[in-house]
């Protein structure tokens, strides 16, 4: 991005461009799916509809948008790469390039805990985050009062939102088949690491006094499924988002003002863009959150998947992702303007 950037607080260009991911408001939509990697990006793209031509975005930070419509609904795909700070990104810089709601699925790969084939998919209920204290004395662990990984109280998935991916990607599946034992679970609970290494009990020659992680976790969090790196932080920050709404429809107190509100858009016949003030832009709006997560890693047995597995992985679950969301209703009152935009018919 060259272009002159304005407030350093929430820095964007003169036409609304957010700063790491690139978009402008009519560029993301409603909708949104967010993966790793810009080929599985790809990959879900590939389900959209021909018309209209699906929009590409590649920003310099890294992150990747495409938006289109699938089955005659506006959605996106943005790939963020990994990590919470990542995920901070992306929501943030999404739920202020657009107006009305947000739903967003994560669909993303994990490392499995529970006793199923890799290429399985769980969809957890909540999630947790698990953190590497910077406080404990790794170098020289005897006699210290801390622990050396911090557990959060959990996050939890949108129910409907939680239900309704369960639901689509039970029927997107294919039928097993007697060299395919893979199932899709629920009703479970995901650990979601700051890192890949240490905070998953990953054995490396650093001194990160993580043996006995796992069953920590396991005895603390219920029905633990999955360890993977994104899923607490974007169910935290939509729950985050969510009350505030539902605080701020409680008073009657004056709302502080971000330095760039979330964007009401008006598009002049110029194609200039305006951040308008308005009561749908910030005030009622919800973000609603799920994930699916693709087992690649058995951390038990330390079974890998393979290339050939992956590629069919992805095509289902990204089809069962997409048809959960247009199942999904958002009242028009509350969806972005098709007007101006890229997915407009």
């Amino acid at each position: 991005m060259k272009e002159t950037l304005t407030d350093a607080n929430f820095p964007r260009t003169a036409d609304l461009r957010v700063y790491h991911l690139g978009l402008r408001p009519g560029e993301v939509a409603n909708r949104i799916v967010t993966v790793g990697s810009p080929s599985r990006a790809r990959t879900v793209a590939g389900h959209f509809d021909a018309s209209p031509k699906p929009f590409e975005l590649a920003s310099e930070r890294g992150f990747l948008t495409i938006t289109g419509r699938y089955q005659g609904t506006p959605i996106s795909v943005v790939s963020i790469g990994m990590g919470h700070p990542n995920v901070d990104f992306f929501v943030r810089e999404v739920r202020e390039s657009l107006s009305g709601d947000m739903l967003i699925i994560r669909l993303g790969s994990c490392g499995g805990l529970i006793d199923v084939p890799v290429g399985s998919v769980v969809v957890p209920k909540q999630s947790i985050a698990v953190e590497r204290n910077l406080d404990f004395n790794f170098f020289e662990p005897e006699g210290s009062a801390e622990e050396p990984y911090r557990f959060s109280k959990p996050a939890m998935a949108d129910e409907e939102l939680y239900n309704q991916v369960y639901k689509s990607l039970l029927a997107a599946k294919p039928a097993p088949t007697d060299s395919d034992k893979t199932v899709v679970v629920n009703e479970c609970s995901n650990a979601s690491a700051d890192s890949f290494y240490s905070s998953q009990g990953r054995q490396t020659s650093f001194p990160d006094q993580n043996e006995n992680l796992i069953e920590r976790l396991q005895a603390t969090v219920p029905d633990l499924a999955t360890f993977e790196m994104e899923t607490f932080w974007i169910f935290h920050l939509a729950a985050c988002w969510s009350a505030r709404a539902r605080k701020q429809n409680q008073t009657t107190s004056p709302r502080v003002p971000l330095a760039t509100s979330p964007v009401s858009v008006d598009l002049t016949k110029t194609g200039s863009i305006q951040s308008v003030s308005s009561p749908l832009a910030g005030r009622d709006t919800v973000i609603r959150a799920a994930s699916a997560q693709m087992i690649f890693a058995a951390r038990n047995s330390r079974d890998f998947i393979t290339p050939e597995q992956v590629l069919v992985l992805e095509e289902w679950t990204a089809k069962g992702v997409l048809d959960a969301l247009v199942a999904m209703n958002i009242p028009q009152n509350r969806e972005h303007p098709a007007e101006n935009s890229v997915w407009v018919l």
